[in-house]
């Protein structure tokens, strides 16, 4: 398979350009004001309601003396401090790189020479190589393809690449994502198949993982219940709290003349009725379940967050990379005659008829492959390691020719050899009246 043509295409921007338009329109990046430093995640923390109950009631008892009590308050307000910090500390740096994703490094033609560039260097108008393995660095029009299928799950939550086309006219406004032949690329898609050149038409929040970006910072987040349903119990305990202290003050005083006593018996009186045990459980807790929960590589942005999912009664999910894995495996072989082996007992121990089928469907994929049903492919052969699933690829067999997947025949095929000038073989993928096509077999035999 060769490398796509440019020659109508041989310069590129100009560094002028690129200089220009990178002033003008930024870099190719996410915008980064939601980003939280360790100060501003501190500052959170210490304006939870239920932490400042706690922290005052220890330099209550600290104020009247009581320095045991004062001590157990303050550090278990200092445990959950710092738990709560180092925990969304840490889920700030993991969701930075995979914010990293949307920016990868891309081949640009400038200047009439190819370069390798960071992904955020790269400007509208800008011409992308792109090749199978690569993310996109933004989003473009396809203006030269060879068989090149994307993965755009990132975007449509769909696993199964998509196939995509030139444009038969100049395109028009950018279209959505997702469907077969498209001529437009999007930025975070994966190349699975082929390769391709491409016009860039759209970068940083121009484009539509940056207009997912956008959307998704302009929202609000709601107060969670139970930080608003803990500040109101700290506000109707602090004001029935001080009133009884005042209270107590002004009786005692009053009617036995000592006011220093009568203060020390409001505070003692006030501190009596502070529920001190709610935040040592609330907050505390809180943070160890954000702990645990990161340990099955669930990322907790803040704690507070864990109290509205233990509180949810309904789940919506997106099926991919949520309930599934994003993977293929093979499930079934079947052959003419009908024999089926469709479980995972029967697929441990291929009887040797199945061993050519499994042995053309490696064949038939890439050797190294991106694409979710060739790693599947190859996955078997991981597993029957000792059976003769690659004979051809142990005996020194090399690829020679890749047929590429075209709309007029939806079939991809690769031609195996060796040494022998005569020795080779066809293994081919695709639809089945493709395959059909390319047997030569009549309507009889398609069907049977």
């Amino acid at each position: 398979m060769g490398s796509p043509q440019h020659d109508n295409y041989p310069r590129g921007l100009s560094t002028a350009e690129v200089q220009t338009r990178l002033a003008a329109e930024g870099p190719n990046e996410l915008p980064r004001q939601n980003q939280r430093s360790m100060f501003r995640i501190l500052v959170d923390v210490l304006r939870e309601p239920m932490l400042s109950l706690l922290v005052g009631g220890g330099i209550v008892y600290l104020a009247l003396g009581d320095v045991h009590e004062a001590l157990i308050l303050i550090a278990f307000a200092c445990l959950s401090i710092v738990i709560t910090v180092a925990q969304e500390t840490r889920t700030e740096r993991a969701l930075e790189a995979l914010r990293d994703l949307t920016s990868p490094r891309a081949l640009v033609i400038r200047d009439g020479e190819r370069r390798r560039i960071a992904g955020r260097e790269v400007v509208r108008d800008d011409l992308v190589l792109l090749s199978e393995g690569d993310r996109v660095p933004a989003d473009g029009v396809l203006v030269e393809i060879d068989g090149l299928h994307a993965d755009e799950s990132l975007l449509t939550g769909e696993s199964v690449p998509v196939r995509k086309a030139l444009a038969e006219s100049a395109p028009g406004a950018m279209e959505r994502p997702g469907g077969d032949d498209s001529p437009f690329v999007f930025g975070g898609a994966l190349v699975v198949r082929g390769s391709g050149l491409c016009r860039v038409l759209a970068t940083g929040i121009r484009s539509e993982i940056g207009r997912i970006g956008r959307e998704l910072s302009d929202i609000e987040a709601e107060a969670p219940r139970l930080r608003r349903e803990t500040r109101r119990l700290v506000f109707w305990m602090a004001l029935v709290g001080g009133g009884a202290s005042l209270l107590c003050v002004l009786l005692y005083g009053l009617l036995r003349h000592d006011w220093l006593d009568a203060a020390l018996a409001g505070i003692a009186l006030g501190m009596s009725m502070l529920p001190e045990e709610f935040p040592v459980v609330l907050t505390v807790f809180m943070a160890m379940g954000a702990m645990r929960m990161s340990r099955v590589r669930v990322l907790t942005r803040r704690a507070a967050a864990i109290e509205t999912l233990g509180a949810a009664t309904v789940l919506c999910t997106d099926k991919t990379g949520t309930l599934t894995e994003n993977r293929m495996r093979i499930a079934a072989l079947s052959l003419p005659d009908g024999s089926i082996v469709a479980d995972e007992v029967g697929l441990s121990a291929l009887r040797e008829d199945f061993h050519r089928l499994a042995e053309y469907g490696i064949l038939a994929s890439a050797e190294a492959p991106v694409d979710p049903m060739e790693q599947a492919f190859h996955a078997l052969g991981d597993a029957h390691e000792d059976d003769r699933l690659r004979v051809r690829q142990r005996e020194g067999w090399t690829l020679r020719r890749h047929y590429p997947l075209d709309p007029t025949l939806l079939a991809m095929s690769h031609v195996w050899g060796n040494e022998g000038p005569d020795d080779h073989v066809v293994a081919t993928k695709g639809a089945p009246e493709a395959i059909g096509e390319l047997c030569r077999m009549d309507g009889t035999q398609m069907t049977a």
